[in-house]
Parts: structure tokens; sequence; C-alpha cells
């Protein structure tokens, strides 16, 4: 496995024990659907939370959440579109975005809820 992936997947780790610890319930993990891909699927109360999770082992080229793009924001929406209807879901959605920096064995972790609105990219 790439040491990038490697790095991805250390996140997903971090970011599900953190929202765990918040009380979230994770269901599924990185979720498929064709080529589309959801890093974490967990209920905050009655919310649906799609989350994203970006992982850098530096801030120095920017923000890890600075590389959830339009294009990515887009892929998330279709993505959690063919989950509740494969699900026969009508719950409340929220894309979060965690943000992760792993340097000198430090994990930064930076929450970001209601990261976008699916309205702004359809």
């Amino acid at each position: 496995m790439a040491e990038h992936n490697k790095l991805g997947k250390k996140g997903e780790e971090i970011a599900a024990r953190y929202l765990r610890g918040l009380g979230y319930k994770i269901v599924e993990q990185n979720w498929r659907h064709e080529k589309d891909e959801i890093d974490l699927i967990a209920f905050d109360g009655s919310f649906l939370v799609i989350i994203e999770v970006k992982t850098r082992s530096t801030s120095f080229f920017g923000d890890p959440e600075e590389a959830v793009t339009d294009k990515k924001r887009r892929f998330l929406i279709r993505a959690t579109e063919a989950y509740l209807e494969k699900k026969d879901l009508y719950n409340e959605v929220r894309y979060d975005i965690i943000s992760i920096i792993i340097e000198n064995r430090e994990e930064r972790i930076k929450h970001i809820k209601d990261a976008f609105y699916p309205t702004l990219y359809d």
C-alpha cells in the first residue's frame, strides 16, 4: 500500500474514534457506489452525517480540508443520494469534513460541521 494510502487509512481510523467519542454512531466506512466513495457515514442523533476525512503529514501546502474541491463535493452528493435510496432512508443529511494533520506523532483534528450544502453544487 502506498504511503499516502496508509496515512489516509490512519486518518479515517482517528476520525472514527474521535466521532465515536462524541457519541456518533458510525454505520459505514469507505462506502462505495460505482466510482464514488464516502469515507464515513454516521448518525448524530437523527442526522445522517456524511464525513469526508482529509489527512496530511504537514500543513506546509495548506490545510487538508482545502483538498475537498467542488468536484469532490459533487461526488459525495451523488454517492449520498445513492446511499439514501439503497438504504431507503429519509433522514436529514449533513456534510462534515474532518481535517487531520499527523506530524511528529501529534494528531491535530479539525471538525467542520455543515461544511457544505448540496444545493450549492447541484
